[in-house]
């Protein structure tokens, strides 16, 4: 079974970032974008436009930023805390957040690891290296 990354970010430059960074890296992995906190709910719940999706087949990892328009990060990793399908599914979060009580809520309800976006693409490109290392191919994840 391939392992997908659930890239959830609003910015489009962040996404552009993160996508070329995953594939400078190496990593291969098939990349789902939403880009806010809703669409990532509708993608790993099957619904909406993504209805009729196998919800059997979630994320190795999720890359979820914090604040979006519609649905912020924090609801999205409260929801998906709070429902068996997606409670042990690996969340990043990937934010440029300096508010101590973001990382504190973010760990309270269940984030696995908190990252702050390096402003220099560079170091940016060693995070997000580092977390595919990691989480796609050291991590042990669950079962369902």
């Amino acid at each position: 079974m391939h392992k997908i990354i659930l890239l959830v970010e609003d910015n489009p430059d962040d996404e552009v970032l993160t996508l070329h960074a995953l594939k400078t890296n190496g990593i291969g992995n098939a990349v789902v974008v939403a880009r806010d906190g809703a669409e990532a709910l509708d993608y790993l719940f099957a619904r909406g436009e993504h209805a009729g999706r196998d919800v059997n087949e979630t994320p190795a990892v999720i890359l979820l930023d914090l604040n979006m328009p519609k649905v912020g990060g924090l609801e999205v990793l409260r929801q998906l805390r709070a429902d068996p399908r997606t409670r042990r599914t690996p969340v990043v979060i990937l934010t440029t957040s300096r508010e101590e009580q973001d990382l504190v809520n973010s760990y309270e309800l269940g984030a696995n690891s908190y990252v702050r976006k390096p402003v220099d693409f560079e170091q940016f490109s060693d995070a997000v290296r580092s977390l595919g290392m990691y989480w796609l191919l050291l991590n042990e994840l669950a079962p369902h």
